[in-house]
């Protein structure tokens, strides 16, 4: 990937659509002037020359003038579908009461320092938010964590046909359409690449049984089995700050001061889950809880907190 996917790849859509609309007045305003030039050079008086030269700046400042308009237009259009999307509610919290323990496979990694660990950090877009009664996955995405850094450069993306129409209020929370998921493959085939990609990495999401339900339920149809194990920065959050009430992802990136680019999106989610694991990774620290055993345990200890406050 070149340095300029890199920056780009980061960007939101009203900078680029920015970027694309200032390059777009340059390259337009330069082919008129060289037009111009030529044109003036060859024109057969100097009373012709001037009235092409005025003809030419009423043409470029109508051209700037036009571009201008579509680019306040479009800027408005994408700023009214970003505040559409932070205002949507956020995905309620899901919890599996089940006890997680290390695969006994990968038993040698309690004992490991999780900044030594490589984790996919990795987000869903569904179809609803009830995986036992129908709703499907339509987008799926996954960044590596390693060495402490975040890969930009090694991420997995793809959107996934569920094989009905994507009801409508739930196109109002992540934008994907119908049309847009026509040629998109079945999660048949995606689920395979998507475990692929993870290989014997650490799994990672914000409410990550949601996530794991979803894919769980599709290891008949796919033909894979996730038996990585899974950590959950919403219960890193609440280990961090049992003071505070809101755990979201969008409550989480305020509090850390992290701006999420493509919220509601599957790739923008798990970017923004990646930073706040990075930094979570430094407070957990902080707090004795530097190894990967001692994560799972206190995974544990605030899963049976939260299935206990449940009750009253």
């Amino acid at each position: 990937m070149t340095g300029f996917q890199q920056i780009t790849k980061s960007w939101s859509t009203r900078r680029i659509a920015a970027l694309a609309l200032v390059l777009a007045g340059v390259g337009g305003l330069t082919i008129l002037a060289a037009i111009g030039w030529r044109a003036f050079d060859e024109a057969p008086s100097r009373e012709a020359a001037m009235g092409l030269a005025r003809q030419l700046g009423a043409g470029g400042l109508t051209f700037a003038i036009l571009l201008t308009v579509i680019g306040v237009i479009l800027d408005r259009a994408l700023a009214a579908r970003a505040y559409h999307h932070r205002d949507i509610p956020a995905r309620p919290e899901f919890y599996d009461y089940g006890t997680p323990e290390l695969p006994r496979h990968m038993e040698e990694l309690s004992g490991r320092a999780l900044k030594s660990l490589t984790f996919t950090v990795f987000d869903t877009e569904t179809t609803g938010l009830r995986p036992s009664q129908g709703d499907e996955i339509i987008a799926i995405a996954g960044v590596r964590v390693s060495g402490g850094a975040l890969r930009r450069d090694t991420t997995f993306e793809a959107l996934v046909n569920p094989g009905f129409p994507v009801p409508k209020p739930s196109i109002r929370f992540h934008g994907i359409t119908d049309d847009m998921l026509a040629r998109a493959p079945a999660i048949g085939t995606v689920l395979p690449d998507f475990h692929a990609f993870v290989g014997d990495t650490i799994l990672v999401a914000h409410i990550a049984a949601f996530d794991m339900r979803f894919l769980k339920l599709k290891e008949q149809a796919s033909g894979v089995a996730f038996h990585q194990v899974v950590l959950d920065t919403l219960l890193f959050s609440v280990f961090l700050d049992r003071d505070v009430e809101a755990h979201t992802l969008d409550a989480i990136a305020q509090r850390l001061g992290i701006t999420v680019e493509g919220r509601h999106t599957a790739l923008g989610d798990a970017l923004a889950t990646a930073e706040f694991l990075l930094l979570m990774l430094d407070r957990l620290e902080a707090r004795g809880v530097w190894s990967l055993g001692q994560a799972i345990r206190i995974s544990n200890e605030i899963t049976a907190v939260r299935k206990l406050q449940t009750k009253f």
